[in-house]
C-alpha cells in the first residue's frame, strides 16, 4: 500500500513537470515571437523615417549659384585693323574720400588709363584728398562739384596729356549748379564725362530727369557737329531688360522707367552708339552697379548703368569696351574703353 502511494505521487509530479515544460515553452516561444515582431516594427519605423527624410531632402531646393560675368581678355585691335592708342577709364566712386581709403587709387595705377573719369565724387575741390591731387601720373586734373550741396554729385577728369580745352556743365544753370559734366577737347575728339541725375525714390525727380535728357542730348549733338565725341559715366539708366537682373520688378523704379529708357533710345537715335552692346549684343549678367543691400554683388543682382557712348564715326576704331567687375571700392565697378582715334 505504501509503495503504491509513492508510485502515484511520482507519476503526478512527472506529469506536472511535463505540463510546466510544455506551457513554459509556449510562453517562451510566444515572447520570442512578440520580441521579433517588435524589432521588425521598430526597424520598419526607422526605414519609414529615413524614407520620409529622404523625400523631404529631395523636395528642398538648393539655392541657385549666381551667374557671374567673366570679363574676357582685352581686345587691342579695331575691326578696321588699327591698334588702340587711347585708354579711358570711368568709375562712379560713390564718394571720393571713402574710395581713396578703400585703395581705389591702387587699382587705377594698375589699370593705367590715359584718362581717368570719376563720378559722384561728393567732394568740393578744397576738400580733395592729397593722395589724388598729388598724383604725378596725371598732371592735368579737373574737378566739378555741386554749388549748393556739399557732399553731393560731382565729377572729375584726370589726364596724362593736357587737353586743348576744358569746359564745365552744358550751358544751362539749372543743371550746371549740380556739377555733373566736364568736357575735354582733344585733337581728334571730345571726351565728355557725366553723372546723370537720378529720378530718385518715388520718381520725385522724373520730370527734371526728362528735361535733363532733352537738354543733354542737344548739347552732345552740337558737339558732335564740330568733332566726334566719347561720352562716359554713370548715365543712371538700364536701357534694355538684358541690362539688369530683375527687369519685371523694376519697371516703375528709377533707372528703368519707360521715360528714362526712351531718353536713352533717343540718344542712340541721335547718332551715338553704346560701345559695349556694339561688341557684345547678347551678353547677359554684365552689370556695373549693385546695391549694398542683400548681398547683391556676391549674387550678381545688378544693373548696367555705366557706359561709353561713341559718335558713329568713331565706331570703326573701337577695340574693346570693358566691365571691370572684380574691382572693389564702390557700389559701382569701373569700365574701360580701348579705342584707336
Amino acid at each position: 500500500m505504501f509503495s503504491l502511494q509513492i508510485g502515484t505521487r511520482v507519476l503526478l509530479c512527472v506529469r506536472v513537470v511535463c505540463l510546466r515544460g510544455v506551457f513554459g515553452g509556449v510562453r517562451t516561444t510566444s515572447t520570442m515571437k512578440r520580441g521579433k515582431q517588435a524589432k521588425e516594427a521598430t526597424a520598419e519605423g526607422e526605414n519609414d523615417s529615413s524614407s520620409g527624410s529622404a523625400k523631404k531632402a529631395k523636395k528642398a531646393k538648393e539655392p541657385e549659384a549666381p551667374v557671374l560675368y567673366d570679363d574676357p581678355p582685352d581686345k587691342m585691335t579695331s575691326k578696321d585693323g588699327r591698334s588702340a592708342n587711347m585708354k579711358i577709364t570711368s568709375w562712379n566712386v560713390d564718394g571720393l574720400r571713402a574710395w581713396v581709403k578703400k585703395k581705389g587709387l591702387e587699382w587705377v595705377r594698375e589699370e593705367d588709363p590715359d584718362v581717368l573719369c570719376l563720378q559722384e565724387t561728393k567732394c568740393s575741390e578744397k576738400a580733395l584728398p592729397t593722395e589724388i591731387t598729388s598724383m604725378p601720373e596725371y598732371p592735368h586734373k579737373y574737378w566739378a562739384a555741386s554749388k549748393d550741396k556739399e557732399g553731393y554729385s560731382g565729377v572729375a577728369m584726370l589726364c596724362k596729356t593736357e587737353p586743348i580745352k576744358v569746359t564745365y556743365g552744358i550751358g544751362k544753370e539749372e543743371h550746371d549748379k549740380e556739377g555733373r559734366v566736364i568736357t575735354a577737347e582733344f585733337p581728334n575728339f571730345y571726351l565728355v564725362t557725366a553723372y546723370v541725375p537720378n529720378a530718385s525714390k518715388g520718381l520725385v525727380r522724373l520730370d527734371y530727369r526728362k528735361t535733363w535728357d532733352e537738354d543733354f542730348r542737344a548739347y552732345l549733338s552740337e558737339l558732335d557737329i564740330q568733332k566726334p565725341l566719347v561720352l562716359c559715366g554713370d548715365l543712371n539708366v538700364a536701357h534694355q531688360e538684358i541690362d539688369l537682373k530683375n527687369p519685371k520688378g523694376n519697371k516703375k523704379n528709377a533707372g528703368f522707367t519707360p521715360e528714362e529708357r526712351e531718353g536713352f533710345s533717343q540718344l542712340l537715335a541721335a547718332g551715338f552708339v553704346d560701345s559695349f552692346r556694339e561688341l557684345y549684343p547678347e551678353q547677359a549678367n554684365a552689370y556695373t552697379f549693385w546695391t549694398y543691400m542683400m548681398n547683391a554683388r556676391s549674387k550678381n543682382v545688378g544693373w548696367r548703368l555705366d557706359y561709353f557712348l561713341l559718335s558713329s564715326s568713331l565706331v570703326p576704331g573701337l577695340c574693346d569696351s570693358k566691365i571691370r567687375n572684380k574691382a572693389m571700392g564702390s557700389d559701382h565697378c569701373p569700365i574701360t574703353l580701348h579705342i584707336a582715334v
